[in-house]
């Protein structure tokens, strides 16, 4: 039986989480929204309508189209009008005037009297024209009822009917009211459907004109994506550029601006044009808005060159299409044909292409090269390309410097005689000296020639490549007098302007390749010594003045406007050994591309032509030296050698053992092996084989003795 309990008093406790009482919130309702008032809804519906793609496509297309037609209608009245009177010929002369060209506006005056005089010839003769053309009228109609009347005589007589003589007539009258029946039948379409004809001929005339609003246009027309170069877009674009007087004489000449130019011509990826400029507008003035130019004939910077013709008062632009000059130019013909071979006198290196597509190709006949530019925009390359076409040639010599020293001319291995790579200032020293026997050579070479004009010596390549670091080099010899610097004491800088004062007249030639040129790292005399210097993209306007000279940045050479990193390989050439056009200091040359691997198969070929040469490294000044080692070392796999190469050769194996050597020198360690130089064509030669023999027995003589 259960109990109720009742409790008499409230509980005093306070309540716990489990028995306290849940307490609800009554939270009110929010007042309704206030409703959007009609006309905002109407206003934003239209706002979003009117503004909607659609709509603005559907306006700007009905815009285009109605421009078209109504521009139309006034091109073709203008022509007619042109056609009729002399507007043409007045407004040439006022853009003659304008120009300051006072011969074309005489011409045109001529020109515009002679029309005058045509114009009131026409009209004399057509008051005379009314009794003319009725007099014409009844002859024609006469002999043309005589005739028919006459075939028909022919026709009854033929048939013997008396009434076949009016039956041509006859046929002759219903074939014209046949004729009239036709045009009753046609005139009523025709006068229906004539008006849109016309208005369709028009409206062709705008379309083809661009005669509408730039609003309205087709978007790839208002963004000049594949818009061709026409006269009007570049005197716009000359209108434009900011030049007052410019700007001025374009307004005052009207429609005959276009006379400013010469004929727009094709020229490889893009097209070439010369403007003659008013009177009063300076060739500068407008090589200064190069980019603003491009940038109103809808091109890149880059994209557009401005150059100096030989004609007064005239700039040549040559506008690139869209984008054609980001695109590849193609593998080299060295690397394509595996049959071409080299001439030093009468050949030309295949360097790559020039702006119009065709074929640059340079003369390196007694020419000194430099070629500068910014780090790792390929001018080791650009240089290696020259040298790999030379080395098909077999007779060309080469003592290469590589101080950089990564490998780039590492497949020159058996094709230079010398070949020094490496960074350091000893490498820089090793340049040095080689650059020292060369002119030494050159001194030998010309001494010979005073003796003997006809003696032909065969070419010296003398390549330094980052000569920056031969200039930079702080190292001091044993007289004091440093390695590098551009002062008289620097052995480095004197050896290379000896060889530019002299080298060429004996085939010694001086190639430097160097980085971001300054007057510390490229002397003036020393850069301004050689017959072709290439720039690729450099940092300023004053450093192209050191790499081409101010000659050829005063005539539009810009190397300073490629891009750094898009425009590898592209270069700025100033040379008479490279066809540049008329009127031209210089030409751009996208050069073509020989990676390292397709450059040791054409060294291969190019070895595969030689005898067979010595490549003579770095050695260590100090080690003990074997001279009869080294001279056969020296001498190769050739047959034979001339004593004086030897020579040479030696010292540049080591400075230190044979730098003083003379031919008694020579010749005392040739006797004692019992090796007998001989002449041959009037020089002193050595036999490969009589070396080879002689160390042979000594080496037999030593094993004979260790054994007894």
């Amino acid at each position: 039986m259960s109990e109720n309990v009742v409790h008499l008093h409230k509980p005093t406790d306070p309540p716990t989480a489990d028995t306290a009482p849940t307490v609800l919130t009554v939270v009110p309702d929010a007042p309704p929204a206030r409703p959007v008032p009609l006309w905002l809804r109407s206003g934003r519906a239209i706002k979003t309508a009117v503004t909607h793609e659609s709509t603005c496509a559907t306006v700007r297309a009905v815009a285009r189209h109605g421009s078209y037609t109504f521009n139309g209608g006034r091109i073709v009245a203008r022509r007619a009008w042109d056609g009729r009177t002399g507007s043409r010929y007045e407004r040439m002369i006022r853009a003659a005037e304008a120009a300051g060209n006072l011969e074309a506006a005489e011409e045109w005056e001529e020109r515009l009297q002679r029309f005058r005089a045509a114009r009131h010839h026409r009209r004399m003769d057509l008051l005379h024209s009314p009794v003319e053309a009725a007099k014409g009228v009844a002859v024609g109609a006469g002999m043309s009822v005589g005739v028919l009347v006459a075939l028909g005589i022919v026709m009854a007589l033929n048939t013997g009917h008396a009434a076949d003589v009016i039956t041509p007539l006859s046929a002759t009258i219903d074939f014209i009211a046949l004729l009239i029946r036709i045009v009753q039948v046609v005139w009523g379409p025709a006068l229906t459907i004539g008006p849109f004809l016309a208005l369709l001929a028009l409206w062709s005339v705008g379309r083809k004109q661009h005669a509408a609003p730039a609003w309205a246009l087709p978007a790839n027309v208002r963004n000049g994506e594949g818009e061709p170069i026409t006269p009007s877009i570049v005197v716009k674009a000359l209108r434009d550029l900011g030049v007052p007087a410019l700007a001025r004489a374009i307004k005052e000449m009207g429609d005959a601006g276009a006379s400013m130019l010469g004929p727009i011509r094709i020229a490889g990826c893009g097209v070439e044009v010369d403007v003659t400029l008013p009177s009063g507008v300076a060739t500068n003035e407008v090589q200064a808005k190069r980019r603003k130019l491009a940038e109103n004939l809808t091109r890149h910077e880059h994209e557009v060159f401005i150059t100096i013709p030989e004609a007064a008062r005239t700039v040549r632009l040559w506008i690139a299409d869209s984008g054609a000059l980001d695109e590849p130019i193609g593998p080299s013909p060295m690397v394509t044909d595996e049959t071409m071979t080299a001439n030093y006198k009468t050949g030309k290196a295949p360097w790559g292409q020039d702006l119009r597509g065709d074929a640059a190709v340079i003369s390196l006949y007694q020419r000194h090269l430099l070629v500068t530019g910014l780090s790792n925009q390929g001018k080791t390359a650009a240089v290696r390309a020259l040298a790999l076409w030379l080395a098909l040639d077999r007779t060309v010599q080469f003592w290469i410097a590589d101080l950089k020293g990564i490998g780039d001319w590492a497949m020159f291995d058996g094709i230079a005689e010398v070949l020094i790579e490496g960074p350091s200032d000893s490498h820089c020293i090793q340049a040095t000296e080689m650059v020292e026997d060369a002119a030494e050579e050159m001194n030998r070479r010309i001494e010979a020639r005073r003796r003997d004009p006809s003696i032909v010596f065969e070419p010296l390549i003398v390549l330094v490549d980052e000569a920056q670091k031969a200039f930079m080099c702080p190292a001091k010899g044993e007289d004091g007098r440093p390695y590098g610097g551009s002062k008289a004491t620097s052995r480095y800088f004197m050896a290379v302007r000896e060889i530019h004062n002299q080298g060429r007249a004996v085939d010694v030639l001086m190639w430097q390749g160097t980085q971001d040129p300054t007057d510390q790292n490229l002397p003036k005399l020393v850069r301004e010594g050689a017959h072709t210097r290439a720039s690729l993209v450099l940092g300023t306007e004053s450093q192209a003045r050191m790499a081409l000279g101010d000659k050829a940045v005063d005539g539009g050479a810009a190397p300073h406007l490629l891009r750094q990193g898009l425009d590898k390989g592209t270069l700025v050439v100033a040379s008479d050994g490279i066809t540049i056009p008329a009127g031209q200091p210089s030409i751009t040359v996208r050069t073509h591309f020989i990676d390292d691997e397709p450059a040791a198969e054409i060294a291969e070929r190019a070895k595969a032509l030689r005898d067979g040469v010595a490549t003579l490294r770095a050695v260590d000044q100090g080690e003990e030296r074997d001279a009869l080692i080294d001279i056969l070392d020296v001498i190769g796999t050739a047959k034979r050698a001339h004593t004086q190469d030897i020579l040479t050769r030696l010292a540049i194996l080591s400075e230190n053992a044979y730098g003083g050597w003379t031919f008694t020198d020579l010749k005392r360690v040739l006797e004692a092996a019992d090796v007998e130089p001989y002449k041959s064509h009037g020089r002193m030669v050595v036999r490969r084989d009589d070396v080879s023999r002689a160390l042979d027995n000594r080496d037999d003589e030593g094993s004979a003795s260790a054994s007894g």
